[in-house]
């Protein structure tokens, strides 16, 4: 009956266990999961409704700027979602951590041929339980503990990263499309002045040297212009990869003049005191600090395994007719060794971890300094290009007036169209610089986001790239 017993207790601790459940990836599916996403998908619009309070009446709306495509790129970019997953695979290991080790069943049976009147039996059962010691369980789960918060951290440092990436694209964009009507008009132009200089030169008024330099600049013009035609396409791929959706998808829609984002304006007061907190609450910094404290944690559970553990395994045995009962104590001896490898590798570890975070705010420290450095150069370099644009348009528009009036030719006004669409080239090339400028150092300060839990954990429907 006992071995029965035995049995009936090994299959219900064997029912309560988790079941394998296969989810196979089918390449195909999966494939055609990615093509289908779009900007017109529903969950879609109730996630952007409700992480940006608008109503989004028409959806999709016919125009998209930059701070409704960054939620856009939270909802469906796949770096994320691995940065995710790696955040539930560390929250999953604290559950590891906090589990108490299970006791050991033993069950020996035994039989004696010889003897005579008496049950030949005599099984025993034994139970080992094992009982941590120094706290080890409390140590172990600290360290879990901030592993997973350093994973939820990274999956913002992935979101910065995400956004900075779309921001560049959509300037990248931005400046393409702005270039690509700057550049026809400066072809025609370039056009206009060679067919002027012909003229010129077979009337004896002009030489083979000027048209052949006008010449050459409308080549150069020209290879100018094809290399933007090459870039617009590709910067609007460039766009789609930052959200994590098909380029077909974005063909036709609209998106807001990324040149023309706001810059915040700071204080020298303010620069330093958003330079201190951000050194102190940027998401990589925050992480580089969990992992050192996990690497603390482990180091006092590796100080704590030099205190053996306890083994208490009770008892019973059904000896020939007679019942014995019996307790045995148990613990490791710790002769050879006190566990000095493991401390040595956790001592290791540790100092690794505070060389990694003394990195990582040196790296911050860099960011903002650079990016600061940049804003200032790009915007001194914006405000000399628009006073130069002004001033060829105020050239322009006089020499216009004088061929109106009689006192100079076409050349001479074509010439003066040429020089205001270089700076317009030129000025478009500058406040792509100053909006970069401008989107590096939020980057670098890190302001932290709104609605962090919708960017760790966005509520959409099942995912597609599994097979059923």
């Amino acid at each position: 009956a006992l071995p029965i017993a035995s049995v009936a207790l090994l299959f219900a601790l064997v029912a309560g266990c988790v079941q394998y459940q296969a989810r196979p990836l089918n390449p195909e599916t999966a494939a055609a999961a990615l093509s289908a996403r779009s900007l017109d998908d529903p969950g879609l619009h109730r996630f952007l409704a409700q992480n940006l309070g608008r109503d989004f009446t028409p959806w999709p709306p016919a125009s998209w700027n930059f701070d409704t495509l960054t939620w856009v790129a939270f909802y469906y970019q796949p770096s994320l979602d691995v940065a995710r997953a790696q955040w539930d695979e560390a929250r999953a290991a604290l559950q590891t951590a906090s589990a108490r080790p299970n006791p050991t069943l033993t069950v020996t049976p035994g039989y004696d041929t010889n003897s005579s009147g008496i049950s030949p039996w005599f099984p025993a059962i034994g139970l080992d339980f094992l009982i941590e010691t120094a706290g080890k369980r409390g140590h172990r789960m600290d360290a879990a503990r901030l592993a997973a918060e350093a994973a939820r951290l990274d999956v913002l440092t992935s979101a910065w990263a995400v956004r900075s990436e779309l921001r560049e694209a959509l300037i990248e964009l931005s400046a393409a499309e702005r270039r690509l009507a700057l550049v026809d008009q400066q072809i025609a132009l370039r056009q206009q002045a060679a067919a002027l200089l012909e003229q010129r030169l077979k009337a004896g008024a002009a030489s083979a040297v000027e048209l052949s330099a006008t010449r050459q600049a409308l080549l150069r013009a020209e290879a100018a212009a094809a290399e933007t035609r090459r870039q617009a396409p590709l910067a609007r791929i460039r766009v789609a990869q930052a959200l994590g959706e098909p380029a077909a998808g974005l063909a036709g829609l609209k998106f807001d003049d990324a040149l023309a984002l706001p810059a915040p304006a700071l204080s020298a007061e303010q620069l330093e005191a958003a330079r201190r907190l951000a050194l102190q609450s940027r998401a990589d910094v925050l992480g580089a600090l969990a992992r050192y404290e996990a690497s603390q944690a482990q180091l006092q559970l590796e100080i704590a395994r030099q205190v053996p553990d306890l083994q208490l395994g009770p008892g019973y045995q059904y000896d020939l007719g007679e019942n014995k009962w019996s307790l045995a104590l148990g613990a490791e001896l710790p002769v050879f060794q006190h566990n000095q490898g493991p401390i040595a590798e956790a001592e290791a570890r540790r100092r690794e971890a505070a060389a990694q975070f003394t990195a990582t705010q040196a790296r911050a420290i860099a960011a903002i300094d650079a990016a600061v450095a940049a804003r200032a150069a790009a915007t001194g370099q914006l405000e000399h290009l628009r006073r130069l644009d002004s001033e060829l348009a105020d050239r322009a528009a006089m020499v216009q007036a004088r061929l109106a009036a009689g006192d100079t030719d076409q050349v001479e006004a074509t010439s003066a169209q040429i020089e205001l669409a270089d700076g317009e080239l030129a000025l478009v090339d500058a406040e792509a610089g100053a909006a970069s400028a401008a989107g590096q150092l939020e980057d670098a300060l890190q302001v932290p986001f709104r609605n962090l839990d919708a960017v760790l954990n966005p509520v959409r429907g099942t995912v597609a790239t599994t097979s059923p």
